[in-house]
């Protein structure tokens, strides 16, 4: 078995992407939502790069961050198939959210993105708790 990577740097990959959700929140509730819909990606992309960093994975693109977390953790059956599509939305979202002069994003569409990159983060801490054998608060 591989030893694990520094706890103490995977600690801080989690607080970010805790920051990142607190921010999402505040969007929402100040009806930013294109921000919050970017701050929510933001939130999943750090914590998915930390279960990744855990094999020693680190990536220079989005894409390879989304596509190394589906072959080692979602097509593996470790984390449920539906995290796939909630990633890849919350990535065609975020972009579309950032670069696209216009959008018609909704209170209901940035609130459904909050929610899913919450259910992913809770999920993701889950298993670096087990994996690290710490309780979940240790994270915050």
């Amino acid at each position: 078995m591989s030893i694990l990577p520094d706890i103490k740097f995977v600690r801080m990959m989690i607080l970010k992407s805790k920051e990142k959700l607190i921010a999402a929140k505040v969007n929402l509730d100040n009806k930013l939502y294109e921000d919050s819909i970017s701050r929510s990606y933001y939130a999943i992309f750090h914590i998915i790069s930390a279960v990744l960093f855990t094999k020693n994975l680190t990536f220079s693109s989005h894409n390879q961050v989304i596509g190394a977390f589906n072959k080692e953790y979602i097509f593996t059956n470790i984390f449920p198939k539906d995290f796939n599509k909630m990633i890849e939305r919350l990535f065609r979202l975020r972009q579309s959210c950032d670069y696209d002069i216009e959008s018609n994003i909704k209170y209901e569409q940035a609130n459904s993105c909050f929610n899913d990159a919450n259910m992913i983060i809770s999920k993701c801490r889950d298993y670096l708790s087990n994996i690290y054998k710490v309780e979940n608060i240790f994270w915050d």
